[in-house]
C-alpha cells in the first residue's frame, strides 16, 4: 500500500555495504593500505603525545616555581598538533625521491615511509582525522562534555590487534571512488574489486543523480574484506505513517534474554510466515562458543611466531565473525519488521552496562553467585539491547514510524496489564507467568510486561523521532517510584549530523526545503 500525501525530501547518510572478492594482487594493496593507516594513526597520537607531554612538563615547571596551575597553563605556549600541521610536517620529511632536502623544524624521524607512494593519500589524511578525533573525544570526556563512558588516553594501534581497515575519500565532481558496472567497486590506487553482492541499487541511485558517493571505509573482517561506501542520499522521508502502520497502531516490546522480544501484538517475521508474539532468542554467542573455545584453546597450545598460530588466529576471527554477522541479521530483521508494521514502537529505558555489571564484589565484601551472574551477563550481552535500540531508533525515521521509550523505574513486569494491579512480590528470573490475584490474569511475563508498555505509551505525543518519556520528563502514566531519582537524559543530541553512531543513532543531516514530488 502506497504511502499518503507529506512525503518530506531530505539528504540523508546512507552505507551500502558489499563483501569484496579480491585478487591476489589486490589483497596485498589492501593490506598495505590498511598498514599504512594504521602507521598514520600511530605517527598522529605519537606527535600529539610527545607535545602534550611537553606542555605538561612546562605546566609542572611552572607551579613547582610558584604559580598557579590556571596561570600557568596560559602562559605556556604549546599546542597540540591537528592534522594540517602533522600532514605538512609528514610530506617534509617523508622518502619522496625527487627531494632530498629535510625541512628544518619538521616533527617526527627522517624519511619514515618510503613506501608511501603505494598508498593512496587519503588513506594518510583519514588517519590523522581518527588521531584528532581521539583527542578531542579524550579531551572532551576529561572536562565532562561528552556523554556516555569515561574515554581513556589515545593509545597506539597494534598490528594483529587493532581492526585492519582504512578510509578513501574523493573529490565528488571528478568521482575516483564509483561502481564498475553491478559487481565490481573502482577504488583508488587499489583497482576494480570484484564485489560478491550486486551494486544495481547504488548504481541506480547514483545514476538518477539521487546518491553522491562521499567516501568508502575498506575493512577486514574475519578472513573477508568489505567496503562500505558512504552516500548522501536525497530521498522521501514520510512524515507520516502509512494505513497499515496506523492501522495496527502501536506495539509494545519488552526485551529479554529467554525470547529476544515479546510483543504486544503479534507480527510475522517473514512474508507469509507465522505471526509471532515471542521472538525467539537465537542465543549465536552460545552456538558459537564451544567452536570458539577449542579455537581459543588450539591458539592457547601454538607457538609464539610460528604459522600454526597466525593459523590459530584467523580461525577464531572467522568464528566471531560469522557470529557478529548472524546476530547483526536477526537484530536489522527484528527492527526493520516492526518499525514498518506499527506507527509506534514502544520499548524500555534499559540500563545494560548496570545489568551487564559483574558480581564479584570487593575483598571486604565479596560477591554472591559470581558464575551464575557472569552467565547471565554474557546471555544479556549476545542480545544486543543497545543495538537493537539504535536501530530502532534511526530507522524509525526512515519508515515514519515513532519510538516511545518509557521509563527504567516502571514496574511493568510487576503490574497487571488488565486490572493495574501491581504485585507486592518481586518476581524472580525462574517467574516465568504472571498472576494477578484481583482479576484472576495468568499469562507469560513477558507478554504481560510489552502490554503495559504498550499502554504507558498511548500518552505519548506523536511525532517521527524518538519520543521524549521517562528521561526526559513525566508523559508516562502516574507510578509510584518509591522515592526514586528523578529522569535524566543521558543521550547526545537528536539532530547531531553524520552517519548513525552506536551512541547517536539518528542519521539525517539537515533538512532541505520541500519540494513536490
Amino acid at each position: 500500500m502506497g504511502r499518503e500525501v507529506g512525503m518530506g525530501h531530505a539528504e540523508v547518510l546512507r552505507a551500502f555495504r558489499f563483501a569484496l572478492d579480491p585478487t591476489d594482487t589486490q589483497l596485498t594493496s589492501l593490506n598495505q593500505h590498511a598498514g599504512a593507516a594504521r602507521w598514520a594513526y600511530n605517527h598522529a597520537i605519537g606527535v600529539k603525545s610527545g607535545a602534550h607531554a611537553r606542555q605538561r612538563a612546562e605546566v609542572a615547571s611552572l607551579v613547582a616555581a610558584g604559580m598557579t596551575e590556571k596561570d600557568a597553563r596560559k602562559a605556556v605556549n604549546i599546542r597540540i598538533p591537528m592534522k594540517p600541521t602533522i600532514q605538512t610536517s609528514l610530506n617534509a620529511i617523508k622518502g619522496d625521491p625527487r627531494v632530498q632536502e629535510v625541512l628544518p623544524g619538521t616533527l617526527g624521524p627522517h624519511r619514515p615511509c618510503p613506501w608511501w607512494r603505494d598508498v593512496a593519500t587519503h588513506a594518510f589524511q583519514s588517519a590523522f582525522r581518527d588521531a584528532d578525533t581521539a583527542f578531542k573525544n579524550w579531551m572532551d570526556s576529561l572536562r565532562g562534555q561528552r556523554a556516555g563512558r569515561p574515554v581513556g588516553y589515545p593509545r597506539f594501534k597494534r598490528k594483529g590487534r587493532a581492526r585492519d581497515s582504512f578510509r578513501l575519500h574523493h573529490d565528488v565532481k571528478a568521482p575516483t571512488i564509483r561502481l564498475d558496472g553491478y559487481r565490481r567497486l573502482l577504488l583508488p590506487r587499489i583497482g576494480s574489486v570484484r564485489i560478491h553482492d550486486s551494486g544495481k541499487r547504488l548504481a541506480r541511485l547514483v545514476g538518477r543523480g539521487e546518491a553522491v558517493v562521499q567516501s568508502v571505509t575498506v575493512a577486514r573482517g574475519g578472513s573477508r574484506w568489505y567496503a562500505s561506501v558512504l552516500c548522501k542520499v536525497w530521498q522521501e522521508l514520510p512524515e507520516q505513517p502509512t494505513h497499515a502502520q496506523r492501522a495496527r497502531g502501536t506495539v509494545g516490546v519488552d526485551l529479554g534474554v529467554k525470547v529476544l522480544a515479546a510483543l504486544s501484538k503479534p507480527v510475522s517475521m517473514t512474508r507469509g510466515g507465522p505471526q509471532l508474539d515471542l521472538v525467539p532468542n537465537a542465543r549465536h554467542g552460545k552456538t558459537a562458543r564451544r567452536r570458539l573455545t577449542r579455537a581459543q584453546q588450539a591458539y592457547a597450545r601454538t607457538a609464539k611466531g610460528s604459522k600454526r598460530r597466525v593459523k590459530a588466529v584467523r580461525r577464531i576471527g572467522r568464528i566471531q565473525h560469522l557470529t557478529a554477522e548472524r546476530r547483526a541479521t536477526s537484530l536489522h530483521t527484528l527492527t526493520k519488521r516492526l518499525v514498518t508494521a506499527f506507527a509506534t514502537v514502544a520499548v524500555e529505558d534499559l540500563n545494560v552496562a548496570g545489568m551487564t555489571a559483574s558480581a564479584r564484589g570487593t575483598v571486604d565484601s565479596p560477591g554472591r553467585k559470581v558464575r551464575q551472574k557472569a552467565g547471565l551477563n554474557r546471555s544479556v550481552l549476545d542480545a544486543s539491547f543497545g543495538e537493537l535500540r539504535r536501530q530502532l531508533t534511526y530507522k524509525a525515521h526512515w519508515y515514519g514510524a515513532a519510538i516511545a521509550v518509557c521509563g527504567r523505574w516502571v514496574p511493568s513486569s510487576q503490574t497487571c496489564s488488565a486490572c493495574g494491579w501491581l504485585n507486592p512480590r518481586r518476581l524472580t528470573l525462574a517467574d516465568r507467568e504472571f498472576k494477578c490475584t484481583p482479576c484472576g490474569l495468568t499469562m507469560d511475563r513477558d507478554l504481560n510486561a510489552a502490554r503495559n508498555i504498550e499502554r504507558l505509551a498511548q500518552h505519548v505525543a506523536s511525532g517521527r523521532e524518538e519520543t521524549v518519556n521517562a528521561r526526559g520528563g513525566g508523559v508516562s502514566p502516574p507510578v509510584r517510584l518509591g522515592g526514586r531519582q528523578s529522569p535524566v537524559k543521558r543521550e547526545d543530541p537528536a539532530h547531531r549530523a553524520g552517519p548513525p553512531r552506536r551512541s547517536d543513532p539518528p542519521a539525517t543531516l539537515t533538512a532541505r526545503k520541500k519540494r513536490a514530488a
